[in-house]
């Protein structure tokens, strides 16, 4: 049985929300102060550690539940019912048809994200300071 069949297989949930945010196997590693190779492992492991799960999410910027609950269908169902193609013709798809309308304040989320990327880099330089 592969393990994008598995519904509670944690170590996937973890490598597909890792890698939808775009972040390497690296990158955790860093963060949790392990090898490349301890995050692979994790990434195989249907169960997780409760504590590591935590710190896990906590660096994807997602909960623990976050990840138990994590459902490739429900993201391509979101995705999908984020456009709408009322053309005939295909290429105007994303030109056209693109209807988009977030239930939340972009600028928030914009000032939000801004904040969390100041902080971050404020721990990098502190990072290389005390080196």
């Amino acid at each position: 049985m592969s393990t994008a069949t598995k519904p509670n297989h944690i170590g996937y949930k973890i490598g597909r929300i890792r890698e939808l945010r775009g972040l390497k196997q690296e990158f955790v590693a860093h963060e949790l102060s392990v090898s490349q190779q301890t995050i692979s492992k994790i990434e195989q492991s249907e169960t997780v550690d409760e504590q590591m799960l935590e710190q896990i999410a906590n660096i994807l910027g997602v909960s623990a539940e976050g990840i138990k609950n994590f459902s490739e269908e429900a993201v391509f169902n979101i995705i999908s019912n984020t456009f709408n193609n009322t053309s005939s013709d295909s290429s105007t798809l994303i030109a056209s048809s693109l209807n988009y309308q977030p239930t939340f304040n972009t600028i928030e989320k914009i000032v939000e994200l801004y904040e969390r990327l100041r902080q971050s880099e404020r721990e990098k330089i502190e990072l290389l300071k005390n080196k």
